[in-house]
């Protein structure tokens, strides 16, 4: 089925995202940003394969189903986008050239060549406008009712980057305001076995993120975006384990964080 001008999803596809714990007390807000790889019917295949469409390229392998673990064993919100960033990346602002991207890695995207304006709005008006319109919502009502708050991103990369071996097992990434991130590089570093990198293997900016600037640094929270190599999360067992460390130590960066003394402003 060809998409269409006016319209993406079908009135019995899956909505835009998926929300868990939605009254949790816990401070951590955790959102996925590429948890799916659903393409809405309107959009046929993208002209990729199967194979394709089961890669890096198209999701975020293991990062949903890993916040949505970390979600319930912290008892916080979390909020999981159910479509593939192949159809519209919603870590990446709508100015970004990689917001609708026409080759991923080195993989071309045929069904993203020449999509008009109405096309494009169309995947931001019904996948991109209600995540983040979500996300704002449940912010904001936790700033009214004065609940602490602080930001947990949850992404995965790939073991092999473009022919170059990573040997991280997990990234902290922050940009502008490294308070939580800090402290929980370090509590991470001291677990044995572990390789962790400091803003590697990416680093967060305006140009390669939306939801840590736009929804952690404007507005003041603490916050950090996690990166687990998707081959230790690809499966269940994955999962728990790295949920189950990583519900042991983001409650200790918090303890830290709260007794750290307030910075002052100039």
């Amino acid at each position: 089925m060809n998409e269409t001008l006016d319209t993406l999803l079908a009135p019995d596809e899956p909505p835009a995202f998926t929300v868990g714990n939605e009254n949790g007390r816990s401070p951590f807000f955790i959102v996925a940003d590429h948890a799916g790889k659903r393409l809405p019917r309107r959009v046929g295949d993208l002209g990729l394969s199967t194979a394709e469409r089961e890669r890096h390229i198209a999701w975020d392998i293991g990062a949903g189903a890993l916040a949505e673990m970390l979600g319930h064993a912290l008892e916080a919100f979390v909020i999981r986008q159910n479509y593939s960033r192949l159809v519209i990346d919603c870590n990446r602002a709508p100015s970004a050239e990689t917001f609708i991207v026409s080759v991923s890695e080195l993989t071309p995207v045929p069904g993203n060549v020449g999509l008009s304006e109405a096309q494009k709005r169309a995947r931001i008006r019904e996948i991109f406008d209600p995540y983040h319109d979500r996300i704002t919502l449940e912010l904001d009502r936790r700033r009214d009712a004065g609940q602490t708050t602080t930001l947990i991103s949850v992404h995965s990369f790939t073991p092999v980057f473009k022919g170059m071996a990573r040997p991280w097992h997990a990234g902290v990434l922050y940009n502008r305001d490294p308070r939580f991130a800090h402290l929980l590089l370090k509590l991470l570093q001291h677990e044995a076995g572990l390789i962790v990198g400091d803003n590697e293997p990416y680093r967060v900016s305006d140009a390669s993120d939306y939801a840590i600037p736009v929804h952690g640094e404007k507005r003041g929270l603490p916050h950090v975006e996690l990166e687990i190599r998707q081959d230790l999360i690809a499966d269940n067992a994955g999962q728990r384990k790295w949920a189950t460390l990583l519900a042991r130590l983001l409650p200790q960066a918090q303890e830290q964080l709260n007794a750290a003394p307030t910075p002052k402003r100039n």
